[in-house]
């Protein structure tokens, strides 16, 4: 992986389903609004100084959500955290860097 660069995307694995639930909370949170439906279904990643991942997330039947969640370095120990995120999208939307 080139440090900088975000990789393809690539399909949701419970690892990134897991990141996914960590900030759910915070994204409830800046919506006013609670997700029954939150299922990590592709994700791209980036080293920085930590990690960004850049997530999809379906919410309903056809509403998606883009996630960008920021991973400190280990020695930093601080918690995930929902750097930005995009409402209104939908399944087919591509999952860029934003």
């Amino acid at each position: 992986m080139m440090c900088g660069a975000p990789t393809a995307s690539q399909p949701a694995t419970a690892e990134t389903q897991a990141i996914a639930d960590q900030v759910k909370a915070q994204l409830e949170e800046r919506e006013n609004k609670k997700f029954t439906t939150f299922k990590a279904v592709e994700f791209r990643s980036q080293v920085v100084a930590g990690t960004n991942y850049f997530i999809k997330v379906q919410v309903d039947d056809e509403e998606f959500v883009h996630l960008r969640v920021f991973q400190s370095l280990p020695h930093e120990n601080k918690p995930l955290a929902l750097s930005s995120y995009q409402t209104n999208k939908a399944k087919h939307d591509e999952l860029a860097y934003f």
